[in-house]
């Protein structure tokens, strides 16, 4: 049996060479030298970014630009932060929720500025950005050197690193701080809601007065006035006047009750749901109304009364300032959204500042997790979309 030779490298004694280190790296080791490798770009862009616009944000804050472009400047942190997030989940497997969108300004552009400012999400992606420039050199240049030089500790290197920046994604680039900005959101929407309610209460008693109390008042007059004539024993024809005139008076306060009360919730939503209540609405519009609604379940009761009067204030709106021809109405579900869409084909040229109640609808919307959009270009056609949180009804409920 012969002996095996051992190779000896060339010059030497003979002596027996050490083996090389293993070339094999797992997929998950690579995956991490590739994020920490790229650290160094990434974060020079994100540094040169953060500071550049924050000391034109923070100069400027003395003129009109300054807080707008800072507001701007967070906006795209945000941005950033969804890179790395996006980054991190790919190459480190990294779990991180996207954080809920910025709400939207209530109340002009002012207050979306400020909005913009108070932003937790953007200040934490922008500090992100400035404090990763350091550890992005460290980061490069250990990975290099272990590539070439370190080879035989590169896995147990790489791995400390790569722990290192998950733990700063998930502590500045998670949502951590979306609960106390949500609790933050839902006191800014209970005061809407507060204010709507006040309001409508207001219309209700404004309504109450001056029609249908103020024409009750004028029926108990005239009656009495009748019941006199009756005791002098005047001619019967002035008394049947003035009990027919009474009988009008009668008819026109029921009238404005029945529309007083259809205002408040109007019979046919409650007995025959969205479709027959929508058609109904689109019957009382002056313009003529196609009416399209596709659900295959009524939603709760409280989603299904926010949709009609959402509605009839955007076919109100059709009927006194779009001069339009014709309008449709369609209404369908999406997930768990229930969408509404209302178009007309008038003059256009509507904005929720325009003093037509789309403002204030928008924010209603806003209180209840809805959306509220608008298309309306000079010439037309307007398109206003409405979207509400789906619930569905409970069986307590069913019709």
């Amino acid at each position: 049996m012969s002996t095996p030779t051992t190779e000896s490298a060339p010059g030497t004694s003979g002596e027996p060479t050490p083996p090389r280190p293993s070339l094999a790296l797992d997929g998950r080791t690579w995956r991490e030298i590739a994020y920490l490798l790229a650290n160094l770009p990434c974060t020079i862009v994100g540094f040169v970014y953060a500071v550049t616009l924050l000391a034109l944000g923070g100069g400027l804050a003395v003129t009109v630009i300054g807080l707008p472009l800072l507001a701007l400047a967070l906006g795209g942190a945000r941005l950033l932060g969804r890179f790395e997030r996006g980054r991190a989940r790919r190459l480190l497997g990294v779990r991180v929720d996207e954080p809920s969108r910025l709400p939207r300004g209530k109340g002009g552009g002012l207050s979306a500025v400020w909005q913009a400012l108070r932003d937790p999400v953007g200040w934490r992606a922008m500090l992100f950005s400035l404090m990763r420039l350091p550890w992005g050199v460290l980061t490069f240049s250990l990975t290099l050197v272990g590539l070439f030089v370190l080879w035989p500790v590169l896995p147990f290197l790489v791995r400390l690193l790569a722990d290192a920046d998950r733990a700063m994604v998930r502590g500045l680039l998670s949502p951590s701080d979306e609960l106390e900005r949500r609790i933050a959101e839902l006191e800014s929407d209970r005061g809407v809601v507060v204010d709507t309610a006040a309001a409508d209460l207001r219309r209700i008693e404004r309504d109450l007065h001056d029609g249908a109390q103020a024409r009750l008042v004028n029926l108990a007059m005239g009656l009495g006035l009748a019941k006199e004539k009756l005791a002098e024993g005047t001619a019967d024809a002035t008394v049947a006047a003035m009990v027919d005139e009474a009988h009008g008076e009668v008819k026109l306060a029921l009238q404005e009750l029945r529309d007083l009360a259809r205002g408040i919730h109007p019979a046919v939503l409650t007995d025959r749901g969205l479709g027959a209540a929508l058609s109904s609405l689109g019957g009382r519009c002056t313009v003529p109304v196609k009416t399209a609604v596709d659900l295959p379940e009524r939603p709760a009761a409280a989603i299904e009364g926010i949709a009609y009067f959402t509605v009839s204030e955007l076919l109100q709106n059709i009927s006194k300032h779009s001069g339009a021809r014709s309008a449709s109405v369609d209404v369908w579900r999406t997930g768990d959204r229930l969408l509404l869409r209302v178009e007309d084909d008038g003059r256009g040229g509507a904005r929720p500042a325009g003093g037509t109640g789309l403002s204030g609808l928008a924010e209603r919307l806003d209180a209840v997790d809805g959306v509220f959009t608008l298309a309306s270009p000079e010439g037309g056609p307007t398109v206003a979309t409405a979207e509400l949180p789906w619930r569905a009804r409970p069986a307590n409920e069913q019709p």
